[in-house]
């Protein structure tokens, strides 16, 4: 009797497995079935543009990223709860120190753009501090695979789509090959950490990697927003709307300021 049931027993959970393992599979066909149907969604849209999508998807350089949007639901801007955990995360007081020395190496730069824009360089410069290390980390996703990437899983979908159609103009209009292009998960890229929109509309210079042009670009992207929210720290909010982030980004503009001030006396 007893070997009866032992039996039955395996025989039950053998056919638990098998059954469990055949929705997986069911699961894992129709979600493919759900992505290839956004994919020909994506292509016939950017055919309507007049853009080139479906050769991109074709190269061998194409590629998903798994789980996209849990990147930006789990950034430090959202799980961090206090002003100092974030700094640390960033490490601040790193920057304090490397934020001096980048000031010297492109003070030209920095007082070109400051007149030009009437903003001030040490925001300029904590900016792009906080946004690529003073130009040493620009990420190491592709920009085309994340924003396809975040279309087919449907996480913030109409956000992606809009970006990769400004990824392709931006592309286009000076025969850059997207897949050299290096960017953050979000699809931010050169040394400002500039989204395809922003890239079109304020970048200034046709080098990305050029830093006097990601000091200008800069200076030209809070200009705009300060002549819309009417100060300095509203224009800082609107390059990463974190309270966090913008609170780190005037800090250390004070930090660097009361240093060259110092140095003056």
């Amino acid at each position: 009797m007893r070997h009866l049931l032992k039996l039955s027993l395996i025989f039950f959970v053998l056919l638990f497995i098998s059954f469990s393992n055949n929705i997986a599979i069911a699961q894992q066909t129709v979600s493919e079935t759900e992505y290839n149907e956004r994919v020909k969604q994506l292509i016939s849209y950017f055919e309507s543009k007049n853009l080139d999508l479906e050769t991109h998807l074709e190269d061998s350089r194409f590629s998903l990223y798994d789980d996209i949007g849990g990147r930006f639901r789990n950034s430090a801007e959202r799980k961090t709860p206090t002003l100092e955990e974030y700094q640390k995360i960033l490490g601040f007081e790193t920057k304090k120190v490397k934020i001096r020395e980048f000031m010297e190496t492109y003070s030209a730069e920095l007082e070109e753009a400051e007149t030009s824009y009437d903003i001030p360089k040490y925001v300029i410069s904590a900016i792009i501090g906080l946004e690529s290390n003073f130009g040493a980390v620009i990420g190491s996703y592709n920009p085309l695979n994340v924003y396809v990437s975040m279309y087919s899983e449907d996480y913030r979908a109409d956000f992606a789509r809009a970006q990769l159609e400004e990824l392709l103009i931006f592309t286009s209009e000076r025969n850059i090959d997207v897949f050299e292009l290096k960017s953050s998960y979000a699809g931010a890229m050169a040394f400002a950490q500039f989204i395809p929109y922003s890239l079109n509309r304020w970048f200034v210079g046709d080098d990305i990697f050029d830093m006097r042009n990601n000091i200008l670009s800069v200076a030209n992207y809070l200009a705009h927003f300060k002549n819309i929210t009417g100060d300095i720290q509203g224009a800082v909010f609107r390059y990463n709307p974190s309270s966090l982030y913008r609170d780190a980004v005037l800090s250390l503009a004070d930090e660097a300021e009361t240093y060259f001030v110092s140095q003056q006396e």
